[in-house]
């Protein structure tokens, strides 16, 4: 048991791992500029007409609905486009195989591309909600709490998503072409481009249990301080028990 444990990887191994992710993405422009540029449009051709509109607890539209919806896209972006091309990258290329015989487990790189794909996550955040507090006055969610608490599920069910991407796509194309198509569809039936209220009946309660439109309505709940409805709750755990168990049943390291 003691040799065993003394080639395990230690905290430097993990360390170095992180910083070799961190510069992979950072090399990826088209990845980087998507999951930053594209929901800072959208909160920009928005914000100032949702800004003048005010909804409840001094809270306005931009605060209550485009705000949420720029945060759902940038987590959606990143976890369901971003991650599972990279997975498959190092799968198509023999990396995971190969460290499949070393110290360094596979499951390192899971591992580090998730934690850097959530970094990239945040800071995609950070930029939109810097924008609209500095340019258009944006306020805090009323329920800082919930809101914390439902965008870190919305996060995980984005990324079981993208989990079942990366399982079943084959290649890196397939994978970027498969993520795009989910992220489209699901962010159609969830609002991404208008509201849920202009889709047919069962196309938006079909929206409304996909984790895209479930993330954009429990945040919107949260920011206006109103309790989040627990089919929105349930539908996004769903997606992260679903995104695991596929995602453990289908994916292959080489």
């Amino acid at each position: 048991m003691t040799s065993v444990a003394a080639h395990r990887p230690g905290p430097r191994a993990w360390g170095v791992m992180l910083i070799s992710e961190l510069k992979m993405t950072t090399r990826d422009t088209a990845g980087l500029i998507v999951p930053f540029g594209l929901p800072l449009l959208i909160l920009v051709m928005n914000a100032a007409a949702a800004a003048e509109q005010q909804i409840a607890h001094g809270r306005t539209a931009l605060d209550v609905y485009v705000l949420p919806l720029v945060f759902t896209m940038v987590v959606a972006t990143t976890g369901v486009i971003n991650m599972p091309s990279f997975l498959a990258y190092y799968r198509r290329s023999g990396i995971l195989r190969r460290l499949g015989v070393t110290p360094a487990s596979p499951a390192m790189v899971l591992f580090a591309q998730v934690a850097v794909s959530v970094a990239q996550t945040f800071v995609g955040i950070a930029i939109a909600w810097t924008v609209a507090m500095l340019a258009f006055d944006a306020k805090p969610p009323v329920s800082i709490g919930a809101a914390i608490g439902v965008f870190a599920l919305a996060t995980a069910a984005m990324y079981a998503a993208g989990l079942i991407v990366a399982a079943l796509a084959p290649t890196p194309n397939s994978a970027v072409a498969i993520g795009l198509a989910l992220y489209f569809a699901i962010g159609a039936l969830g609002g991404m481009f208008g509201g849920r209220d202009s889709l047919p009946g069962v196309l938006a309660t079909i929206g409304e249990w996909l984790p895209f439109g479930a993330a954009v309505a429990s945040i919107s709940a949260a920011w206006i301080g109103a309790p989040v409805a627990a089919a929105h709750l349930i539908a996004l755990a769903a997606g992260v028990v679903l995104g695991g168990v596929v995602g453990a049943a289908f994916f292959r390291w080489e």
